[in-house]
């Protein structure tokens, strides 16, 4: 099976400590955002878990520490570094400092570990057409020689966003697909594999992949071993990623990101972080007398 630490919180930024702590006693629990009296024990020992997959847009706090978990596992690392500043992510360090983390990471772990996630992209009156051309040809230059792939995704314009972001300009399909266009030319001008996920639309004439980010080739191609050969059922409309396990929890993440699906709002996110406790199995509390704790099922992806 596949871990993923990071599609419900950033993790690493903010529970580094706990993160760490649950791969040396080798389990961890998760709570069902729908059923929260229901558990999920899956044991994170590498004859478990295939792979650790990773998301985060600061890595500094975990870097120290890393090598007990990429001595003994699978792994792969998605760093998101956008155009966006303190008025959109407030939470998330500024772009140099991002870059110079990611180059970091990528001497530990090996630069075809590292994916640079440029998403989503979304358009206001400061953040327009150029001035993304602009900054993500700025990180596309330094970030080169130190990634396996850039994917981006047009932001989706859900409910929740339009009220969190009242600045937000409605995204035409000729914008996406000037957007595609020159994305697609600065990262071939610097020799980039670039691909979406989760976006609909073929923009493979601009040299765009459209593979999932998550897939068993992606993760096998980077740790040298070999899956099976599955379906990837994908975890949204448009995703062509290979099914995991999240071991976050929605409203946990304080970077505040107005963009953001896995908080209903940033202050609910502080409340919930006074709940956390770093020895718990649980990122969030402890387990209570009602819950109800069943076994993962763990199967292997890994080609016999």
């Amino acid at each position: 099976m596949i871990i993923n630490t990071g599609g419900r919180t950033d993790t690493v930024q903010y529970y580094a400590d706990w993160l760490l702590k649950r791969f040396r006693e080798g389990y961890v629990l998760s709570r069902n955002p729908l059923f929260p009296n229901k558990v999920t024990r899956y044991e994170l020992t590498p004859d478990k878990v295939d792979c650790v997959v990773f998301c985060s847009k600061n890595y500094a706090p975990i870097m120290p520490n890393l090598h007990e978990i990429i001595d003994k596992f699978n792994t792969y690392f998605h760093y998101t570094i956008t155009a966006y500043g303190k008025d959109i992510e407030p939470g998330v360090p500024d772009i140099d400092e991002s870059i110079e983390t990611l180059v970091e990471l990528s001497k530990i772990v090996g630069k075809q570990r590292v994916s640079w996630r440029y998403d989503p992209v979304l358009l206001t009156e400061k953040y327009t057409i150029e001035r993304h051309f602009k900054t993500f040809e700025r990180m596309a230059k330094k970030l080169a020689p130190h990634i396996d792939r850039c994917i981006f995704s047009f932001v989706e314009m859900y409910k929740k966003l339009e009220y969190n972001m009242p600045e937000i300009i409605m995204m035409s399909p000729n914008d996406a697909e000037t957007l595609a266009k020159g994305l697609g030319c600065i990262a071939e001008k610097y020799g980039i594999f670039i691909q979406t996920c989760g976006t609909n639309g073929d923009f493979s004439r601009y040299g765009i992949h459209s593979s999932g980010c998550m897939t068993l080739d992606i993760l096998g191609g980077a740790n040298g071993v070999e899956f099976k050969k599955l379906k990837h059922k994908g975890m949204r409309n448009g995703c062509r990623c290979i099914e995991s396990r999240d071991i976050g929890a929605y409203d946990t993440c304080m970077n505040g990101c107005k963009y953001c699906y896995a908080n209903k709002n940033s202050r609910k996110a502080f409340e919930n972080f006074k709940l956390h406790n770093p020895v718990s199995p649980l990122l969030l509390g402890n387990l209570k007398s009602e819950d109800t704790v069943i076994q993962g099922a763990q199967k292997t992806f890994l080609k016999e």
